[in-house]
């Protein structure tokens, strides 16, 4: 999720920066010096990137990474010399440069790359980090904790996005985000899934073992009432919204609350606007949606969903 990416006034691409390695990737081996020159120029104008390389083990962004992923996204534009294209790179200059001017695009890291539950690892990584000794006697006499939450809400977002892998295996047309932060008070999507069928809001949960009973609006997991309807119809509503204004058209979002790993799921009747599907049956459930949206909307939606920029205002 921490990638920067350059094209020429001419709108061609020139290449991509690894703002974690601080490593250039250039299209060609020609354009190697002209992608340097860019970054270095943006860096020098609006922030100073420190290098993060997460660690094999970890299996959470660090945070010094993350704090490179905000400060990037905190950028409200690009000094550039010459502002060719679109929101997605930062221009590279001309020969002759020219005086800065007030289109100059913010630059944005791209979240296509983000592994899926990547928010809620380093969550759960966080909270081990903050109390090591309590986080294991509690996972020795399998004690709920802030962490065993997390960590189990990653370990249920790593495996509907293993279903939606086979969405898009099945119909390559479907695309597919995940963890998208939102906001600056630590939302996230976990999912953002765009096709022929249609946009939805998948949110994971994980609930091993559990009797989960849905009746309408209501939700009961183990007997308990969960406020997963209104949660899930809010983040698809704000979806919506965000996805309609930077899109330039509106665009409809479904919620979708998506069933992990429950010993009994029972769906008495949908609620209105967010649907229940246990994961298992979430792809077969996807490709029965037929042909919603073409491929141009498809494109254009993920396109926009993929931006960093899209999801901070």
């Amino acid at each position: 999720m921490d990638r920067l990416y350059v094209q020429s006034a001419e709108e061609r691409k020139v290449g991509w920066w690894d703002l974690a390695t601080d490593e250039p990737h250039p299209e060609n081996p020609d354009d190697l010096e002209p992608l340097i020159a860019a970054v270095d120029g943006w860096k020098a104008a609006n922030v100073q990137v420190t290098p993060a390389r997460v660690p094999e083990s970890e299996p959470a962004l660090a945070a010094d990474a993350v704090d490179a992923v905000d400060a990037v996204d905190a950028v409200d534009a690009v000094d550039a010399v010459s502002v060719g294209g679109a929101a997605d790179s930062i221009p590279v200059p001309d020969p002759a440069p020219k005086e800065f001017g007030p289109a100059a695009e913010r630059p944005w890291v791209d979240l296509a790359t983000n592994a899926p539950g990547s928010a809620a690892r380093e969550q759960a990584v966080s909270a081990q980090v903050a109390a090591p000794v309590r986080t294991l006697v509690a996972r020795a006499f399998r004690i709920h904790t802030e962490e065993r939450a997390w960590r189990i809400g990653a370990d249920g977002e790593e495996k509907v996005a293993a279903q939606l892998d086979k969405l898009m295996k099945k119909d390559p047309r479907w695309r597919v985000i995940h963890a998208i932060p939102v906001g600056n008070r630590g939302s996230d999507i976990d999912h953002l899934v765009v096709g022929p069928g249609g946009v939805f809001t998948a949110n994971a949960k994980h609930h091993p073992g559990a009797k989960i009973w849905v009746g309408g609006n209501t939700v009961m997991v183990n007997g308990n009432k969960q406020p997963y309807v209104r949660n899930s119809r809010h983040e698809a509503n704000r979806a919506a919204e965000t996805l309609s204004r930077e899109c330039g058209f509106p665009v409809f979002v479904e919620g979708l609350i998506v069933t992990v790993n429950a010993a009994d799921v029972l769906v008495k009747s949908q609620p209105d606007g967010v649907t229940v599907v246990p994961r298992m049956q979430l792809t077969k459930w996807l490709l029965r949606h037929g042909e919603i949206l073409d491929p141009s909307t498809i494109e254009a939606i993920h396109d926009v969903g993929r931006r960093s920029t899209t999801w901070r205002g």
